[in-house]
């Protein structure tokens, strides 16, 4: 895997990237729901490599509007960029933005736990299969009433989060809290094999939605972020670093040589699936800045990734076979007939951090 090279140059790279940063100006996003983090860190990383002061500015207003009025807190804000958002409070020194985001800690501290993770849902969002399949009686009474749960995509929400908080204020309470929560996710989600089912439900044995290609991004994502975030020393530390290194070489063996994934890693009937290769291409490029894999196997993959994410997208900087928010279901048929074909946060934030993650690596 030694030979493999990079299909584009580093110019044809910014080139696309200002596409593909013009698209995330323009998404329409809410304060807040699932996709704003990837969305939100593709806006930065985008100004970063373009310099280009507007994107930070983009950030920035949308950042200082919510810290204005914050509350009344609600479920799907644990789905808030916190990344992004800590990092615009620290580059302009706002107090206003970080009182609002302890506060925001301490409503998703508040929250109640199944499994050891703060719960995201009171009520699952569990709907009827893509693809039409009938559901076992004990799934369709499952679908009727869903019980409380929580997905893997929340890996890359509360986590980082919490430790990200507890680097810019100096606070061991948030990092720990951080890294109980990464920890518990592993825990309850992560396979021997090293992939991550999708979600649990509360009270109810077991976990669902295996094999789903973006939520292995979100995962690995997440517990790239904390580890960046936490001192080496921190007794979590390594779990989560083993954790990370599995989920890496369990998707590097089932990466195909366009270097792109299945929307379900172990099922080519589900079809295409664009973001995972960004969000592999980047976490890849992470794992190897953090010096947590052996590189001569995992810069190889990543450099595939890169070139399959980049063919995905068209002229306009679109990212295309893009799936639908997946929602949740207990059969895998669901996740191999999902939509496909949007232009979304989860597409086009993932194409950028993928550009700026690699660049300096290839």
């Amino acid at each position: 895997m030694s030979d493999v090279k990079v299909a584009t140059t580093k110019e044809q790279r910014l080139a696309l990237l200002e596409k593909v940063g013009q698209s995330l100006l323009k998404m329409p996003y809410k304060s807040w729901n699932f996709g704003d983090s990837t969305g939100f860190e593709g806006v930065l990383v985008t100004g970063k490599l373009l310099k280009d002061p507007k994107y930070f500015s983009f950030a920035e207003g949308w950042f200082k509007a919510w810290a204005s009025r914050p509350e009344p807190f609600r479920r799907l804000d644990c789905t808030a960029p916190g990344v992004a958002m800590i990092e615009v409070a620290q580059e302009i020194n706002s107090k206003e933005i970080f009182d609002s985001l302890q506060l925001l800690a301490g409503y998703l501290s508040s929250r109640s736990k199944d499994r050891g993770i703060f719960d995201t849902w009171e009520s699952l969002c569990l709907i009827p299969p893509y693809g039409g399949e009938e559901l076992p009686k004990f799934e369709a009474e499952l679908l009727a009433n869903p019980p409380g749960g929580t997905c893997v995509d929340c890996l890359h929400f509360d986590p980082p989060f919490f430790t990200g908080l507890g680097k810019a204020l100096n606070n061991p309470a948030y990092t720990d809290i951080g890294v109980e929560q990464a920890i518990a996710y592993i825990d309850a989600l992560q396979l021997e094999s090293g992939i991550f089912d999708h979600f649990f439900l509360n009270g109810v044995p077991g976990t669902w939605g295996q094999g789903w290609g973006r939520g292995q991004g979100w995962a690995l994502l997440g517990m790239l972020d904390v580890l960046h975030q936490i001192p080496k020393t921190h007794s979590g530390y390594n779990k989560i670093k083993a954790a990370a290194e599995k989920l890496i070489y369990a998707m590097i063996k089932l990466q195909r040589e366009d270097g792109r994934w299945w929307c379900v890693v172990d099922s080519e009937r589900s079809g295409e699936e664009g973001s995972t290769a960004g969000f592999m291409a980047a976490g890849f490029a992470r794992a190897i800045k953090l010096g947590i894999v052996d590189q001569v196997i995992v810069k190889p993959a990543m450099i595939k990734a890169l070139n399959g994410v980049i063919a995905d997208a068209d002229k306009a900087g679109e990212l295309q076979n893009v799936t639908a928010a997946v929602m949740a279901s207990t059969r895998k048929s669901h996740y191999e007939f999902t939509p496909r074909g949007f232009s979304v946060p989860w597409g086009q934030g993932p194409l950028a951090l993928a550009i700026y993650d690699t660049f300096e690596l290839v």
